[in-house]
């Protein structure tokens, strides 16, 4: 039987530049550091069986989009593979005149990009919205409605967006357990949005 090693070089400095680039940054309204999130991906992946470097890309897939990190330093220190992920699941967030883009444009090219990306990149994807999915409800059950004032938009609009992340990954990992656990999750939190209802104030 092969022993695989338990440490990673490249995961542990993964997990340094994401702590460090996104240390000032809490999830959406709460005191929750974000690295929780970055951190749940990549256990999600591991467990799925994804390597190193899928996990590694999912401690790091939002530091291109959210944080002052080049990708091309992403590229230089985890590879081109790496990378690639990144790219695929970075949005751009300001147009070229530094004025927020529109939410539903940058949905809509996010999902272009995931539907023409690598497995890789699907499965980060899937990941990112199954741990996004599961704190959602869990939250929602904590703190009822109001919950959904974090959010630019309301839950209806967050359970289409997440039908769409399904599909694609439907669609590029047919009969992969981590999609049937994406397809669970999405069901769960549509039943506790009809179970706590709408915070319409």
């Amino acid at each position: 039987m092969a022993v695989t090693a338990g440490y990673s070089e490249a995961y542990e400095r993964a997990l340094r530049l994401a702590a460090q680039a996104h240390q000032r940054q809490n999830r959406k309204a709460s005191d929750v550091p974000y690295i929780t999130h970055l951190v749940h991906v990549s256990v999600i992946l591991l467990r799925y069986g994804f390597p190193t470097e899928v996990a590694v890309a999912g401690l790091l897939h939002d530091v291109v989009e959210d944080q002052d990190v080049d990708l091309a330093q992403v590229e230089e220190a985890f590879g081109a593979r790496v990378a690639e992920v990144v790219a695929a699941l970075s949005e751009r967030k300001v147009d070229s005149q530094g004025q927020k883009r529109p939410w539903q444009v940058r949905k809509r090219e996010g999902m272009e990009q995931v539907g023409q990306a690598s497995l890789e990149a699907v499965a980060v994807k899937a990941a990112d919205a199954l741990h996004n999915l599961r704190c959602m409800a869990l939250d929602a059950r904590q703190e009822g409605p109001r919950i959904w004032q974090r959010f630019s938009r309301g839950p209806e609009f967050l359970l289409d967006y997440y039908r769409q992340v399904l599909g694609i990954a439907r669609e590029r990992l047919p009969d992969h357990p981590l999609v049937d656990e994406l397809a669970d999750a999405l069901e769960e939190l549509a039943r506790t949005v009809d179970e706590v209802g709408v915070d319409e104030r």
